[in-house]
């Protein structure tokens, strides 16, 4: 229902549907919570009784956004949201053009690699592939990216609209000016030479290396990112200009399969 019936008519009506915020913020709480947790300790962090979030739980569980475990009695979010995230966005015929060129990038490379599509406030992993060796580096399925220090997060800020890219690294840089700042030069070094690569924000001793996927629309639609290991057993197969070279051809061919083309960009 509607928060007043007599708000003044410039007001935008607010629409409550507590059982649909319930299941949201069971959502994303247990989004932050990959060991699961229980019913009671989701209620306590929520600041709800039991009884309000019981059949929520259940009913999500039933239609298979939760799964239990049976020993522990923990919830944990099912990879049934990833799953209608692709089939709702654009993610599924992105990943659906990448997964070949990614196959064909690791194999060439040894090097595992991962494609990030921007959040509101983050990146997104929505594919990967291993490197074929037995020693490598990879991102999670559905893990986030920090826009603000990620390899792939400077590639997706740096290729954003012209027009909206200020008002994002606003968004994720507040108050704090001297950050914004240091973002902004770098972003600006990042289009001119049409890539990022730097040093790991996440891992010793990885070089990250990304450049944008374009989509038809001339606008980018995606990091491609290779976190690059200098392997010593002998399975070293590419330099590191010379994987960042493959990975360039890549996102080339990706682009292509999404329908871009250079008048795009014009």
């Amino acid at each position: 229902m509607a928060s007043s019936d007599n708000a003044d008519a410039s007001t935008p009506r607010i629409y409550t549907a507590p059982a649909l915020e319930k299941g949201i913020d069971i959502l994303e709480l247990l989004a932050a919570q990959p060991d699961g947790l229980t019913i009671t300790e989701m209620a306590q962090r929520l600041g709800r009784s039991i009884s309000e979030i019981f059949r929520v739980i259940v009913v999500m569980e039933r239609r298979r956004w939760l799964r239990k475990d049976l020993a522990s009695d923990r919830y944990s979010v099912t990879y049934r949201m990833l799953d209608v995230a692709f089939r709702a966005t654009p993610a599924q015929s992105l990943s659906h053009v990448a997964a070949p060129v990614m196959h064909e990038l690791a194999i060439a490379t040894n090097q595992s690699c991962h494609l990030v599509v921007r959040g509101e406030e983050f990146g997104l992993v929505v594919q990967r592939q291993e490197n074929i060796g037995s020693v490598g580096f990879g991102m999670r399925l559905g893990a986030t990216i920090d826009l603000v220090t990620s390899c792939s997060g400077h590639v997706l800020l740096a290729f954003a609209a012209a027009e909206r890219r200020g008002a994002i690294v606003e968004a994720l840089t507040g108050s704090d000016t001297a950050l914004r700042d240091r973002l902004g030069q770098r972003l600006e070094v990042v289009r001119m030479q049409g890539y990022e690569m730097q040093p790991s924000a996440r891992t010793s001793g990885v070089t990250d290396i990304s450049y944008p996927v374009f989509g038809i629309d001339g606008q980018v639609a995606a990091a491609l990112t290779i976190p690059f290991l200098v392997m010593i057993d002998g399975s070293q197969r590419t330099t590191l200009e010379e994987t960042r070279l493959l990975l360039r051809d890549a996102v080339l061919r990706i682009s292509t399969g999404l329908g871009w083309t250079p008048e795009s960009a014009a």
